[in-house]
This record gives C-alpha cells, sequence and structure tokens, in this order.
C-alpha cells in the first residue's frame, strides 16, 4: 500500500503563490497518474490537476495558466506550484496516486487564500 505525505499549504495573500508537495512511500515511476483534488467549504471533491505516466496534464478550467503540476520520479514526488492565488482557492487538497489496482490518497493539506 502506497503512503501520501502532502506539505507547503497555510495561509497566503490574494495574489501570492505556494507549492504543495506529495512524497509516496514508493516508487512512481510507473504510477498510471497522480494528481491534486480539492475539496472547498459547501463544494464536492473536485480536480485541480493530473499528470500520468507519459508526462501529459490535465487542469481544471478554473486553474489554468495559473498553477502547475509537476513529477519528481528520483524523490517520489508530485508537486503543485499555485500562483496568483484567489480566495476562491481556499480548500483541503489532497494528493492522488492513481495504479491499474486502486487509487491512494493523502491525508490533505489546508490552503486558505485571504487578504
Amino acid at each position: 500500500q502506497v503512503q501520501l505525505v502532502e506539505s507547503g499549504g497555510g495561509l497566503v495573500q490574494p495574489g501570492g503563490s505556494l507549492r504543495l508537495s506529495c512524497v509516496a512511500s514508493e516508487s512512481i515511476f510507473n504510477i498510471y497518474a497522480m494528481g491534486w483534488y480539492r475539496q472547498a467549504p459547501g463544494k464536492q471533491r473536485g480536480l485541480v490537476a493530473r499528470i500520468t505516466l507519459g508526462g501529459s496534464t490535465n487542469y481544471a478550467d478554473s486553474v489554468k495558466g495559473r498553477f502547475t503540476i509537476s513529477r519528481d520520479n528520483a524523490k517520489n514526488t508530485v508537486y503543485l506550484q499555485m500562483n496568483s492565488l484567489k480566495p476562491e482557492d481556499t480548500a483541503v487538497y489532497y494528493c492522488n496516486l492513481q495504479n491499474p489496482s486502486r487509487s491512494y490518497w493523502g491525508q490533505g493539506t489546508q490552503v486558505t487564500v485571504s487578504s
């Protein structure tokens, strides 16, 4: 079973930046896809960004041009660089790893964007 540990969340002012990190307990070299999801108060959990084994990426429309997902296989880590943050980005962000048999989730990290 894969264990995921997220970090990098916190309080930031509108327009600021944060970088989230997710470290996996085992190699992610052959993982089909890795992604970040969020759940804001009163909203359902939804996809923020995803990166596949081949390096293809996709993003929620609301974060395109502002967020970037990347992967470092040597460090078993996936990142989410978040720029130009808005109050609407406030949510708990969850790391997800998907393999052929199942998906794994981290505990989540809180991101709060407020002045």
